[in-house]
């Protein structure tokens, strides 16, 4: 995973944005929800928070307090020193994070957590609540005919072709996975507060 973003950095907002290979990508309702989303973690009491999984840093820069976005990808984390400058961002593994117990009053985390299988999600969630006893989790919705799991083929600007596992949510599944509410549900975000 680490090798394709990688290399899917410089194009990595292009998926937020629909430009590059996303242009013609019907999503009605996308830019309206996403400015939602960006609300709904503006609205998050601003602490000592963790982004893991930060990327490009296009979320990060919506959390307030004292933020530290955490990265596998350096090129992911070029880019989210720009897109964020009032954030500390930091190189490192989100499955055993490089921090000590209770460093933080939360973790947040978008578009990671639908990319780990069982054991990396038990592996994920017991870093998370070893570092912060709040956690957030910005997911995606299941899409009509989506199945909940899958590989997914994706390819980049320059060509290459990646498989990528994931999974998708209707929103209280994902609650109920997490211990926690449901703080924020459209037609294409899912925002869990555990």
């Amino acid at each position: 995973m680490k090798a394709y973003y990688d290399r899917r950095a410089p194009e990595y907002d292009d998926w937020w944005l629909g430009q590059g290979l996303y242009e013609d990508r019907e999503r009605p309702g996308w830019e309206a929800e996403l400015r939602r989303l960006e609300g709904v973690l503006r609205d998050l009491p601003p602490v000592r928070t963790l982004d893991v999984a930060c990327g490009t840093g296009f979320l990060t820069r919506h959390l307030r307090g004292e933020v530290v976005g955490l990265d596998a990808s350096e090129r992911m984390l070029e880019i989210a020193r720009r897109q964020a400058p009032n954030a500390r961002f930091e190189q490192g593994d989100a499955l055993s994070l490089p921090f000590e117990d209770d460093a933080f009053d939360r973790v947040f985390t978008s578009y990671f957590y639908c990319h780990l299988d069982d054991d990396q999600r038990n592996r994920f969630l017991a870093e998370a609540s070893r570092v912060a006893p709040e956690l957030v989790v910005v997911a995606s919705i299941r899409g009509d005919g989506d199945d909940f799991e899958r590989w997914e083929e994706r390819r980049l600007n320059d060509g290459s072709e990646w498989n990528v596992y994931k999974r998708v949510f209707e929103g209280p599944d994902l609650a109920a996975e997490l211990g926690g509410e449901i703080a924020f549900k459209g037609r294409w975000f899912v925002v869990v507060q555990a």
